[in-house]
């Protein structure tokens, strides 16, 4: 290969294509200093700061209204002699989603769950310095629910636990583990998804938590939601196989948020309508 003077760009074209160079590696440079100090300094602002404060506190009225829904209708059927059925507890815990998710959706995500939470951090969804807070307000929020419902309706608190039959540990475990994984999966994709269906992502979820509780409900009454079970359990003090309502809607949530992720990796997307 021959090389000559003339191939060679002027001495001041060299300069200046080698300043413009280091003046955009400096820019570049420059820019992810100022990202990486403006991370910095979100890590190093205080815990309850107000813009965590504010999210922390839909979170507590999002799980105090699914909680108090759910005590406020069986009670109600109880104060009228009715016995309340599976199917007045699927709907009322699925409007009360779909009420939430529209009302705190933009503020807070409306997770109201503390298996959704640790879930999306878990996938790098969701800060983790934001966990613990948002954990303590969803847990938070429905005791204040279950209280609420004792001291309104005086309801017995019985009504509101979820507790597996006695030999029946095992399968209590698989159906929370599977629904819960599957809800999330289903949260997840609409939290990413731009297309005109995350506008109904509400409606959706409600009707999913509905579909949940009337297909678990039977086998370990139908919980998804560690907190929702925590709540009547502290004010009763009965912890007998609580364990189960706090582990499997984790294991499952977390296993549907990795799954979610899994599937959708660059190079994995699957486009059925295309043509090859």
């Amino acid at each position: 290969m021959k090389t000559s003077l003339e191939d060679q760009p002027p001495a001041h074209v060299a300069i200046e294509t080698q300043e413009s160079y280091e003046t955009k590696n400096d820019r570049e440079m420059e820019a992810n200093n100022i990202t990486n100090s403006n991370e910095d300094e979100m890590m190093k602002q205080p815990l309850f700061n107000r813009m965590i404060f504010r999210m922390a506190l839909a979170e507590a009225i999002g799980s105090f209204i699914i909680v108090f829904s759910v005590s406020a209708i069986l009670a109600s059927l109880e104060l009228m002699g009715t016995k309340g059925g599976l199917m007045e507890y699927a709907a009322t815990a699925g409007l009360s989603v779909v009420i939430v998710v529209f009302a705190f959706g933009e503020i807070s995500g409306a997770h109201v769950n503390p298996a959704v939470t640790m879930a999306f951090a878990v996938v790098g969804s969701f800060p983790w310095f934001s966990v613990l807070v948002y954990i303590i307000a969803q847990f938070g929020g429905c005791v204040l629910g279950s209280f609420a419902g004792r001291i309104i309706y005086g309801i017995n608190l019985e009504l509101l636990m979820t507790k597996p039959p006695q030999e029946g540990w095992a399968a209590a475990f698989f159906v929370e583990f599977m629904a819960t994984s599957i809800l999330v999966f289903l949260a997840a994709t609409f939290s990413s998804n731009t297309q005109p269906v995350g506008k109904l992502a509400g409606f959706v979820m409600g009707t999913a938590i509905g579909l949940g509780v009337i297909l678990t409900g039977p086998i370990s009454g139908g919980s998804m939601n560690p907190a929702r079970s925590f709540g009547p359990a502290v004010l009763t003090l009965d912890f007998d196989r609580l364990w189960i309502y706090l582990v499997a809607p984790t294991l499952g949530a977390i296993f549907g948020g990795v799954l979610y992720r899994a599937l959708r990796l660059q190079g994995w997307a699957c486009h059925p309508s295309s043509e090859e």
